[in-house]
């Protein structure tokens, strides 16, 4: 009896594994933001936990066109779910659009809160940007900033470009924003040229973690002396709060961006379609020296 029984739990086994959940998660970036492995352990914590496999796919060049194709390869192979972050609309929303529409179940997450139902989403997972941007241009306000100046590195991001927005609506100017790229010495470069251009300029934001650092170095070789504010964490950043270098920065929780989307699509396609009631903001809160002790070792790993 021994060998039928085990023969029996070898083959229950092997059915369970044929038939776990798997789940491609699809982001954009060019592999120089510190902020993606975040997101990604998150996922993979979700995996883990749900007992799903998790594949992570970005496009190293962090061109649209080529995400798009990410998203259309995945579709083909016909997982139980795909998450994907939306910069651009009108370049992913064809193959997102596709994939729904084909059966898979997709969340957003990340960016593109406005265009994620349009898409065929189910559902975001992320901070409402044009808000996180506002606050962070009232605080800066009320903290002395008179002129500001954006540096975004995705011009073709929409929640980039929403933070910057947000940011002179929130202390009632005009937009002045610039593309830095996401390449470290040209952000130094072009955020050192602007401020020399116009001395004027008593306030900036970063709306990534690795452009905060760069533009903290450009900052103190041209020797301004300016309010400084970023959004996301990173280890960098942290020591730059801490050394009162920058004032604040933006934390939206991003492993909570990988981690969230893939339980809710294991209770979507294992409870009957299960949804929340609603998107999930996973920020914005402030970060600054009265809080920057108790989240400064997940900087970079949890958060």
């Amino acid at each position: 009896m021994k060998k039928p029984f085990m023969a029996a739990v070898a083959l229950t086994l092997l059915a369970s594994a044929a038939f776990a959940e798997r789940y491609v998660v699809i982001t954009h970036t060019q592999g120089t933001d510190p902020f993606w492995p975040v997101v990604e352990k998150g996922a993979r914590d979700a995996g883990t936990a749900v007992g799903a496999t998790i594949e992570y796919n970005f496009d190293v060049s962090g061109d649209m066109a080529a995400m798009a194709k990410l998203i259309e390869a995945a579709a083909a192979t016909q997982p139980d779910g795909i998450v994907v972050s939306l910069p651009d609309a009108a370049a992913l929303g064809p193959a997102i659009k596709a994939a729904a529409d084909s059966g898979i179940p997709v969340i957003t997450m990340n960016s593109g809160l406005e265009s994620s139902k349009e898409v065929g989403a189910l559902m975001h997972v992320g901070q409402p940007e044009y808000d996180a941007g506002l606050a962070a241009g009232q605080r800066a306000k009320t903290e002395g900033v008179t002129k500001g100046l954006c540096l975004n590195q995705e011009a073709f991001n929409t929640a980039l470009v929403d933070r910057c927005t947000g940011y002179f609506d929130g202390m009632g100017q005009e937009l002045n924003m610039i593309d830095v790229s996401n390449d470290v010495s040209q952000i130094e470069t072009r955020t050192a040229a602007a401020l020399q251009a116009d001395p004027s300029i008593d306030g900036v934001l970063a709306v990534g973690p690795h452009v905060c650092d760069a533009a903290n170095k450009a900052i103190q070789d041209v020797g301004a002396d300016l309010h400084l504010a970023c959004f996301d964490l990173s280890p960098a950043v942290m020591d730059m709060i801490e050394a009162g270098e920058a004032a604040f920065t933006i934390d939206q929780q991003q492993r909570l961006q990988g981690y969230i989307p893939i339980i809710v699509l294991h209770l979507y396609n294992t409870n009957a379609g299960m949804l929340p009631g609603a998107n999930i903001p996973s920020g914005p809160g402030f970060v600054d020296k009265s809080n920057s002790a108790s989240v400064k070792a997940q900087a970079g790993v949890n958060r």
